[in-house]
C-alpha cells in the first residue's frame, strides 16, 4: 500500500492516543479536585489536638521519694529540678507549678566526683563589711548536709517568681526518716529519669 493511504490511520491513532492522554490527566486532576474540595469543607474538631496548658489549681501534683544515697550531687540535681519543673509530665507548662513535690533522703550520703569535696568553694555574705565567708563541700556536709543539695537544685531552677516557688516544693533530710509519710510519697527509680 502506498504511505498516502497508511498516514491517516496513523494520525488518528495518534490523535486517539493523545486524547486518552489528555482524558486521564483530566480525570486525576478532577478527582484530586473533588477530595480537595470535600477535605475543605470539612468540620475538623479543632479541639481534639489543641495545646493543652495547666494552670496550679489544674495540676495534680503528687508526692516523691528520692534516696540520695551514693549518688553525685550534680548528677541528682539535675533529676531533682528535672521532676520539680514537672518535665516528666504529659501535661508541662513552663510557666506553671505543675511538678511534683520531692521529698529527699540521706542527704548527707551524696558524693563529688574527682577532688571537689576539697577543692569546690561554696561563697556567701554576711552582710556586714568584711563577712564574705567560704566553705567546702566537705564542712558543708559536716555542718548542714541538707544545704549542699539545696543549693546545688536551687540553681538548676529558673529565677525570680516561679523559682522561688518551686524551690518550696523541695523537702531534703539528713538521714532516713521524713515529716511527710502522711503524704505517702512514692519512691523514684531515679534511672527511668533521663534529664
Amino acid at each position: 500500500k502506498s504511505t498516502w493511504e497508511l498516514t491517516p490511520t496513523t494520525e488518528i491513532i495518534k490523535y486517539f492516543k493523545i486524547t486518552v492522554k489528555f482524558f486521564a490527566t483530566f480525570k486525576k486532576r478532577l478527582t484530586f479536585a473533588s477530595q480537595f474540595r470535600k477535605f475543605k469543607n470539612k468540620k475538623v474538631d479543632a479541639l481534639s489536638y489543641k495545646t493543652k496548658f495547666v494552670n496550679k489549681a489544674a495540676s495534680e501534683k503528687d508526692w516523691l521519694l528520692v534516696d540520695a544515697e551514693n549518688e553525685v550531687v550534680g548528677r541528682l540535681a539535675s533529676k531533682i529540678a528535672y521532676m520539680i519543673r514537672g518535665k516528666h509530665k504529659t501535661n508541662y507548662t513552663p510557666h506553671t507549678d505543675c511538678g511534683s513535690n520531692i521529698v529527699v533522703i540521706n542527704a548527707e550520703k551524696v558524693r563529688f566526683t574527682g577532688a571537689k569535696l576539697e577543692d569546690k568553694e561554696y561563697v556567701r555574705y554576711t552582710g556586714h563589711p568584711g563577712g564574705q565567708r567560704f566553705a567546702t563541700p566537705k564542712e558543708m556536709l559536716a555542718k548542714k548536709p541538707t544545704e549542699v543539695l539545696k543549693h546545688a537544685v536551687h540553681g538548676m531552677l529558673p529565677k525570680g517568681r516561679l523559682g522561688r516557688t518551686l524551690n518550696t516544693n523541695l523537702f531534703v533530710f539528713a538521714g532516713t526518716e521524713h515529716d511527710h509519710a502522711a503524704q505517702q510519697p512514692k519512691k523514684v527509680d531515679l534511672t527511668t529519669i533521663i534529664a
